[in-house]
């Protein structure tokens, strides 16, 4: 049965009778789909480095921005995403929403078959790929409904960790797939020397790179599936007491994210370069501004039940620990999601060319021979961020969330300030190559601590949060945290332009520490709110 009237999962004895066998089935039909949201929505970082080395006509600042497009789409879709559950039902949601990423897979593949297709396809290509940002935040909320407390920690590390291994799976299968011509098509020859898991594919050889798009067809359209036929909406007064037909839900969900792509073009064509925008404000100051028109959009152009659903949601915005959460939690997933979209580029950027000093003036045009390759390493931070998660949120459910995200955070201040140190050297060097290990294996541990802090942040939210709000608040704190994906790609593009890619981490830095003293007044100092949830 598709619906489920009655659900009770904080009793013992209906948990282990009836409601584990359910939970379990939509856990891991969730985890597939959102592992395909997330890789569709940031296939654009390894997509961007392979038009680079196919000599796409684009500046690298374009190709910067299509990972920032996506970034903001994704994160400002997260919004609306975080209200569906109680709108549309669990099962409808995940359905439609996975059915809609078929829609750029298939736009990607078919721009990419030709290298004449105009940046403005690429950029509107990225802006629908927000479709994947914005599954994390329906998922989120639809998983925590379905498991007691207890376990939530691990649940929903399980469905976050394991759906965020789509941005390594796509990092390790878009490579491998552009060896191959299995979706027709013809193929391009490499200007600059490529890469796959397994090492370097040298200038000259052909590759299709329009399959990066059509492969996740061959995933999306069984999924849609599953998720129709395997799922279930909980039809409780705290989950979906209103549910209806599946047509009038798949309508409100469609008038919500066209909400959510309204105010993240008006907000793109503020932020973004001529000709493409107006470059008009601060992204400090849009970002802000496109998060508060999505709420007050969402509020007042609704009507009838869903207005009055959306007003009840919208209490979580009157408690304290929202707002906590949100900061924290974007120390954490925000820097996963972000890193994971910056990383390839940044890769290439820095140890990819040589920077050489010519009439006193430092440049970065001479192509390093002996530079690692973007796609051969890129996959492994995103791959422990994601894999360690579920332990992190088993953890926290041992010894407590705001214990672990404390720890955490001091591990990511040291290793950001580090990073920041060799891509300092780097980047002023004719040899980069010599500080990539230091580089990189710093990278990894601050990519593991927010897998870890991911984890532990939902356990607290679990714990501190009652059984209606707990879901919304997850999805809201993801949708702000998912800015992320924007904000870090487009500081590492401005300050790679300004030949002091360190300052991004430096700033990073410092915000870890404002976490880190929020937490500790929050959930560990005497006398907390509520102490080490």
């Amino acid at each position: 049965m598709a619906n489920l009237e009655h659900w009770d999962v904080e009793n013992d004895e209906f948990w282990e009778n009836t409601g584990k066998k359910i939970a379990r089935r939509n856990l891991w039909i969730s985890i597939p789909s959102l592992l395909c949201g997330f890789a569709v929505w940031l296939y654009w970082g390894i997509i961007t480095v392979q038009m680079l080395n196919l000599g796409f006509p684009f500046e690298q600042a374009d190709l910067f921005t299509l990972t920032a497009i996506a970034g903001l789409a994704g994160a400002t879709l997260r919004i609306p995403s975080t209200f569906f559950i109680r709108i549309a039902g669990g099962r409808n949601t995940i359905f439609f929403t996975t059915a809609l990423l078929m829609i750029p897979a298939a736009g990607t593949g078919f721009a990419l078959r030709n290298i004449d297709t105009p940046l403005w396809v690429f950029q509107l290509l990225a802006l629908l790929t927000g479709f994947g940002g914005g599954n994390f935040a329906s998922s989120m909320s639809n998983i925590s409904f379905f498991f007691p407390k207890r376990v939530q920690g691990t649940s929903l590390g399980l469905n976050a960790g394991l759906g965020n291994f789509g941005v390594t799976t796509m990092q390790i299968l878009v490579p491998l797939v552009m060896t191959f011509g299995i979706f027709g098509g013809e193929s391009m020859t490499l200007v600059n020397s490529s890469g796959t898991l397994i090492g370097k594919i040298e200038a000259g050889t052909e590759t299709y790179i329009h399959n990066a798009g059509f492969i996740w067809l061959v995933f999306l359209i069984p999924l849609a599936f599953a998720g129709w036929l395997g799922m279930n909406n909980i039809t409780t007064k705290a989950v979906t007491p209103e549910l209806g037909g599946p047509i009038p839900a798949f309508a409100k969900i469609t008038f919500l994210l066209g909400i959510g792509f309204f105010t993240a073009v008006v907000g793109l064509y503020l932020l973004l370069p001529k000709p493409t925008g107006l470059e008009l404000l601060s992204k400090w100051i849009v970002l802000p501004l496109v998060i508060g028109a999505t709420v007050v959009l969402m509020r007042f152009l609704s009507w009838g039940s869903l207005k009055a659903n959306l007003k009840r949601q919208y209490k979580i915005f009157s408690n304290k620990h929202t707002w906590a959460m949100t900061v924290i939690y974007t120390m954490t997933f925000g820097s996963f999601i972000g890193y994971s979209a910056a990383f390839p580029l940044a890769i290439k950027v820095i140890f990819g060319f040589q920077h050489l000093t010519i009439d006193g003036v430092l440049t970065h045009n001479t192509v390093n021979p002996n530079g690692p390759s973007a796609l051969m390493f890129a996959w492994m931070g995103p791959f422990i961020g994601a894999l360690i998660r579920p332990v992190g949120g088993w953890i926290s459910d041992k010894v407590g969330g705001a214990k672990v995200t404390q720890i955490v955070s001091i591990v990511m201040i040291l290793s950001a300030l580090g990073v920041a140190y060799f891509m300092k050297m780097a980047y002023q060097s004719a040899t980069p190559e010599q500080y990539f290990w230091q580089f990189f294996v710093l990278f990894i541990i601050l990519f593991t601590a927010t897998g870890v802090g991911n984890g532990s942040t939902f356990r607290t939210i679990a714990v501190v949060f009652n059984a209606e709000q707990a879901g919304p608040v997850l999805g809201w704190t993801s949708a702000v945290a998912a800015y992320g994906a924007f904000i870090i790609p487009k500081v590492f593009g401005e300050q790679i332009k300004a030949v002091t890619p360190e300052y991004a981490l430096y700033g990073f830095a410092v915000f870890y520490f404002i976490c880190l003293v929020l937490n500790w007044w929050f959930y560990l100092r005497p006398n907390a709110y509520v102490k080490n949830p």
